[in-house]
């Protein structure tokens, strides 16, 4: 294990009405459930194929018993009134535990791989910072070797924004970028349709 890396999954609880609203619309509560479920397994076996340490950041309570086994994930509950507070106090947590790289991903892209986090992980090795672009304009991973709180403040989460918006402050901070192949994540019907997940 590499205790120079850190890994941050942020999740949400996977609870029936709670998850995947925008895609529960159209499919229903119990398919979208069903899907996130899917996600989150995939997620887990990402994580776990790459030399680091993790940590799943649940939105709600800790889970027991689920896709993040206990012996190869801390878990913890995410801490913070919206997605950058609580990023952000994730990361800062990581660098103040002696990490020296510190990659944050979310549970809603079926196509991340270990290679790819290995590849993010690389990246932070010549760059001061890496992020994987969303077709929707957010971003499914962001990871720094050097902590600029900025990175994650006065951005409109949930919208096209994000990651240009990142990538600006990024940038505007002097440090640079290394960019991943873009991926798509699944937020509504029409991204499942077109992932690998739509006959599931």
């Amino acid at each position: 294990m590499n205790k120079n890396r850190l890994i941050n999954v942020f999740v949400k609880n996977p609870r029936m009405g709670r998850v995947k609203t925008r895609l529960a619309a159209a499919v229903g509560d119990q398919r979208a459930l069903k899907v996130y479920d899917h996600l989150l397994k995939l997620t887990a076996a990402a994580a776990v194929n790459v030399q680091a340490n993790r940590i799943v950041l649940y939105s709600d309570a800790v889970c027991q018993n689920d896709h993040f086994d206990d012996a190869l994930f801390k878990k913890e509950v995410q801490q913070g009134e919206d997605l950058g507070e609580r990023m952000l106090y994730s990361v800062a947590n990581g660098f103040d535990s002696g990490y020296e790289q510190v990659v944050v991903i979310g549970s809603d892209c079926p196509d991340i791989t270990g290679e790819l986090l290995e590849q993010a992980f690389s990246s932070l090795n010549k760059a001061d910072s890496v992020i994987g672009p969303s077709a929707d304009g957010g971003y499914y991973l962001i990871g720094v070797s050097v902590f600029e709180p900025e990175v994650f403040k006065d951005i409109a989460w949930s919208t096209p924004e994000v990651y240009p918006a990142t990538l600006s402050i990024l940038k505007k901070k002097g440090l640079s970028v290394a960019v991943l192949e873009e991926l798509n994540d699944i937020d509504t019907e029409e991204d499942l349709k077109r992932s690998r997940l739509s006959s599931g």
